[in-house]
Order: structure tokens, then sequence, then C-alpha cells
């Protein structure tokens, strides 16, 4: 359960923050994270190493978590994504003003 909660945050970070990766880097996490192809494949599409496929996922994986531990992207998207649905639930539009002070 932990590797696919691991995962599933992996490719929510990805979803933000990858812009800021060379296009191998992104190629290799798509095909790795989204095809779920092996690094020996992923390798062989790249005639690459699978060390150098493993060391990529690794590098963007530690970005991945550095950029959001400065950043806060995915917090802040989660945080507002569960005010606006409490304001639908609820009609508590005072929380309207919560939500604009997240992006002070």
């Amino acid at each position: 359960m932990e590797v696919l909660m691991k995962k599933e945050q992996l490719n929510a970070l990805f979803a933000l923050y990858e812009p800021l990766f060379t296009q191998k880097q992104i190629a290799y996490f798509k095909e790795y994270y989204h095809e779920d192809f092996s690094l020996q494949e992923i390798a062989e599409r790249h005639d690459v190493s699978r060390n150098a496929v493993h060391d990529q996922l690794k590098k963007v994986a530690e970005n991945l978590l550095d950029y959001e531990a400065k950043l806060h992207l995915l917090a802040l998207q989660n945080q507002r994504l569960a005010l606006i649905e409490n304001i639908e639930k609820n009609k508590d539009w005072s929380l309207l003003d919560v939500l604009r002070k997240l992006d002070e």
C-alpha cells in the first residue's frame, strides 16, 4: 500500500512540476509511472543503461519532493479543493475568504 501511495504522490507532484524537468526525464518518468514499463524496457527504448534510467528516475523523485517541500503547490491545491468542496456542500460562503488568503 505504501508503494501505491508514493506512486500516487509522485504522479500528483509530477503533474504540477513537469515543466521543470528535461525531456529525457519526462520521458523516463511517464514510461515508468504512467505506462508501467520496466527499467530495462525504458533503457532499451532510449539506448541507455538500466542504471542510467534508475538514476534519472531517482533524481526526478528527489527533486519532486524537494520542490514540494519548498513551494507547497500540491498542499495548496489540496487545501483549495477541500475548501471548494466544503463551500459547495455546506453553502458556507465565509470560506471564500479563507480560499482567497491561500494565495497571499
